[in-house]
């Protein structure tokens, strides 16, 4: 399934992370390039199948989360979004990060996804999920 043409790049940015926040695979492919590639903090690319497993394993250890305070732009070549990521870690504490993402759109499609985080903030997430 392709995204809508209709969609602009504020409208797929917005579903993609909706996607996200609902564990919703099918629709994150639908948003996302086959050949996506997603970069956090400038660590190596994972490819579009680990941005969702990453994604599914967050969701399976961070109750309640979800995307708070999304402020997104459409630039010329795809879409900027900064967002409180929010939820609480399995030993009960508040998990809060700062996050800007910038994407690259082709087509409908999200071809590249470059994560930037607060690495001292996402500690806690880090360790639940070891």
């Amino acid at each position: 399934m392709s995204t809508e043409v209709t969609m602009d790049n504020t409208e797929i940015c917005k579903a993609l992370f909706e996607a996200f926040e609902t564990g919703d695979e099918e629709r994150a492919r639908s948003l996302c390039s086959p050949q996506l590639q997603a970069w956090q903090n400038n660590n190596p690319p994972m490819g579009l199948d680990g941005l969702l497993g990453l994604s599914k394993t967050i969701l399976g250890v961070v109750k309640d989360f979800r995307y708070e305070e999304a402020k997104r732009s459409a630039t010329a070549t795809g879409f900027v979004e900064e967002h409180r990521v929010r939820g609480t870690l399995p030993d009960g504490s508040n998990l809060d990060l700062a996050v800007c993402v910038v994407a690259d759109v082709e087509h409908g499609q999200v071809v590249d996804l470059r994560e930037y985080l607060d690495t001292a903030a996402v500690s806690g997430l880090i360790a639940a999920l070891s």
